[in-house]
C-alpha cells in the first residue's frame, strides 16, 4: 500500500490537532510527541493536481474529493465542527470540472476544499488574476472570502 505524505508547519499544535482529528472524522493521530502529530489514514485516498496559472508557487490548496452528496455533506459537517466558517459552492466550475463544493480555511490560514465533481468542463474556470476581487473563482481564491478564526 502506498500512501500520499503531506507534512504542514504549523503555530498552534493543539489547535491544529483537533481541527485535523474533527476533520478526519475523529481519527485520533497515529503518532502524538510534544511537536509533531501524525495521522496515517486508509480514507481518503488522493487527488493530487499541479497547474501553471500565474500564481504563488507552493501549496495552494489542500482538499477531499468525495463520490457522492452524502459524502460532501458528511465533509461540511465535520469542517463546521472544526469550529472555522465553511462556504459552499454549487455547480461551480473550477479546475475543468463542474462540482459542488465547501471551503474552510485551516488555523494556519490554508485554504481546504471538499467536493463532488458533477462532470468534466471544458475550461479550466475563472482563476484569481482573470476575474474581479468580488466574483465567485476557482480554488484557493473562493476560500480567501473566508474570515480566518482560531479556535479559544
Amino acid at each position: 500500500m502506498k500512501r500520499m505524505h503531506i507534512h504542514i508547519a504549523v503555530e498552534d499544535l493543539e489547535a491544529s490537532t483537533r481541527f485535523y482529528t474533527n476533520m478526519f472524522g475523529g481519527a485520533e493521530p497515529t503518532v502524538s510527541k510534544y511537536d509533531y502529530r501524525k495521522w496515517e489514514l486508509s480514507d481518503p485516498t488522493v487527488n493530487f493536481a499541479i497547474s501553471q496559472r500565474g500564481i504563488q508557487p507552493g501549496i495552494d490548496h489542500l482538499g477531499i474529493q468525495v463520490a457522492t452528496d452524502e459524502e460532501l455533506a458528511e465533509m461540511r459537517k465535520r469542517f463546521a465542527s472544526a469550529g472555522l466558517p465553511v462556504m459552499d459552492q454549487t455547480a461551480t466550475t473550477c479546475c475543468h470540472a463542474k462540482s459542488n463544493k465547501s471551503w474552510t480555511v485551516d488555523p494556519q490560514g490554508v485554504a481546504r476544499e471538499t467536493f463532488c465533481t458533477l462532470e468534466a468542463a471544458p475550461t479550466y474556470g475563472q482563476s484569481r488574476s482573470d476575474s474581479p476581487p468580488d466574483a465567485a473563482t476557482c480554488c484557493a481564491s473562493a476560500a480567501s472570502t473566508i474570515p480566518f478564526r482560531s479556535h479559544p
